[in-house]
């Protein structure tokens, strides 16, 4: 069974740092495209960051470069974000998703992935 389990949020100051992690079971994560994804309230889902499968290649939204950064460890099948200089307008509740096949590029596409975790609230504030 594909489970993507999201976590590592909680409350930090603005200008904090916080990183993410996105923990997969009943696949190999290294083989598939995984991106993050995050939605506020009142707001649309936004993407956030994605990672490819065999290509490694990455994309950011531009809300978040310069600041995130996504990366992977297919030791432990766990893909990170690493969230630096945070503000109130990164509050949200962030997803991680991934796709049924194989997927050596990434895009930021919402209709690209399948498969969905719970998500993990991360809040900036003074």
């Amino acid at each position: 069974q594909v489970q993507l389990v999201e976590s590592g949020g909680g409350l930090v100051q603005p200008g904090g740092s916080l990183r993410l992690s996105c923990t997969a079971s009943g696949f190999t994560l290294g083989r598939h495209a995984i991106a993050w994804f995050r939605q506020a309230p009142g707001k649309e889902r936004e993407a956030v960051s994605c990672i490819g499968g065999s290509s490694g290649l990455t994309e950011y939204g531009d809300s978040v470069k310069g600041r995130f950064t996504i990366s992977r460890d297919n030791a432990k099948n766990t893909v990170y974000l690493q969230m630096n200089s945070l503000n109130p307008e990164d509050t949200a509740v962030y997803y991680c998703a991934t796709d049924t096949g194989y997927g050596s590029y990434c895009g930021l596409s919402l209709y690209e992935y399948t498969y969905w975790g719970q998500g993990t609230q991360v809040t900036v504030s003074s």
